[in-house]
């Protein structure tokens, strides 16, 4: 009797187990199944962008180069040829480069001292900017030909605000921004700066203000964009500081401001525009530039000949890249495939194309005499925000 129960007792286990298998399918209880359904976390909306009135909607929340992805190129330049502009300072041309070939195709004649080649707003034209002629030159870049110059005074460097509605001209001995109408050039405000030497900004994610660098007085400038008013000013923690390019980073948190004479970049809240901190990068820090997967930024070390390669998301500088037997890389940009860095050589007549990989030079191309901004062009983008092309 007794072995009788032990027997029945195991067979009615069993039993149970079985259905209670049958009941989930897995073993689990529904409880326990739904429970464990119920942990996954839904993925995090990105909250949309209140840009800047007029300006084309944010892409990403979280990337403000999101259009700027490998041969993304826009309909409007998709039929371009691939070229790279470079205005000689001292030569008062623009020479004109074959990036497949490495060979100069054709040498321009501009105004007096070119400092950068600049893609328009509706990425139409290139703009020669003749810093000491008081002129732009426009470029037709399905065609390659000049065409007549615009009187612009004291037009060192040229931005567009991102609802494409005005051009903003650096007049840096002039001391002033001029905010003009991007087609005919015609002033529209003209807004008097405390500092010297306005040369180089970049816009918000938003496009609602603009940070402005003053390369001879060591200072940063805060603009609100809308109403063309300078909201903000901040002289550099360095003794003869000398501030140059300005990038904003992927997620739009941060500013870098490259600094020739502190050797490295400036790490600003654009925001709060509270007091930026120093990342040393190498001698003669001058230009930045963002990877097409927006991960990295390389940066040009003007006076030693290399380039630093900068970690968005590490916050750091990875690698530095010494071009072989030396050189001054400058100004410059990315191809559009984003295998290739091209940079000028400033003092040096060349130019420079880096593998962006490994670092490797691919080319040195002797241009014209103080070789400054060029461009890479076409490049990926719906719309240009100046320079020598920084692209939303």
């Amino acid at each position: 009797m007794h072995r009788h129960l032990v027997k029945s007792a195991l067979v009615a286990g069993a039993a149970l187990a079985v259905l209670s298998a049958c009941g989930t399918g897995s073993g689990e209880r529904p409880s326990e199944a739904r429970g464990t359904e119920a942990a996954v976390p839904a993925p995090p909306e990105k909250k949309p962008v209140k840009g800047l009135p007029g300006m084309p909607p944010v892409l990403d929340p979280e990337d403000v180069y999101a259009a700027d992805r490998p041969d993304k190129l826009s309909p409007v330049v998709k039929d371009f040829p691939s070229r790279v502009y470079v205005p000689n300072t001292e030569s008062d041309t623009v020479t004109v480069i074959d990036p497949k070939t490495y060979e100069v195709t054709e040498t321009i004649r501009v105004g007096r001292q070119p400092q950068h080649v600049v893609p328009s707003w509706d990425l139409k034209t290139l703009w020669v900017n003749n810093n000491r002629g008081h002129t732009l030159t426009p470029i037709d870049p399905k065609t390659g030909r000049a065409g007549k110059d615009v009187e612009v005074h004291d037009p060192y460097n040229l931005y567009f605000t991102p609802n494409g509605r005005y051009a903003v001209v650096m007049a840096s001995l002039d001391r002033e921004l001029v905010f003009r109408d991007p087609h005919t050039m015609k002033v529209k405000k003209t807004v008097p700066v405390s500092c010297y030497g306005v040369n180089h900004a970049d816009f918000s994610l938003d496009g609602r203000y603009f940070i402005v660098s003053c390369e001879f007085s060591g200072e940063l400038l805060k603009v609100d964009t809308e109403k063309m008013e300078v909201v903000g000013h901040r002289r550099l923690p360095f003794e003869g500081a000398m501030p140059q390019d300005v990038k904003v980073s992927p997620d739009g948190k941060r500013f870098y401001i490259a600094d020739m004479m502190a050797h490295g970049m400036w790490v600003l809240d654009g925001d709060t525009f509270t007091e930026p901190a120093l990342m040393p990068t190498g001698k003669g820090c001058h230009g930045l530039y963002v990877s097409r997967d927006s991960r990295e930024m390389y940066v040009t070390n003007r006076g030693e000949g290399t380039i630093s390669v900068f970690d968005f998301t590490q916050g750091r500088l990875t690698k530095k890249w010494k071009l072989p037997d030396g050189g001054s890389p400058d100004m410059g940009g990315v191809s559009a495939d984003g295998k290739v860095l091209w940079l000028s050589g400033r003092y040096d007549g060349e130019v420079y194309a880096v593998d962006t990989r490994t670092g490797i030079q691919l080319a040195r191309i002797p241009v014209g005499s103080g070789p400054h901004g060029l461009a890479v062009y076409p490049q990926p983008g719906r719309y240009s925000l100046g320079h020598t092309g920084i692209f939303r």
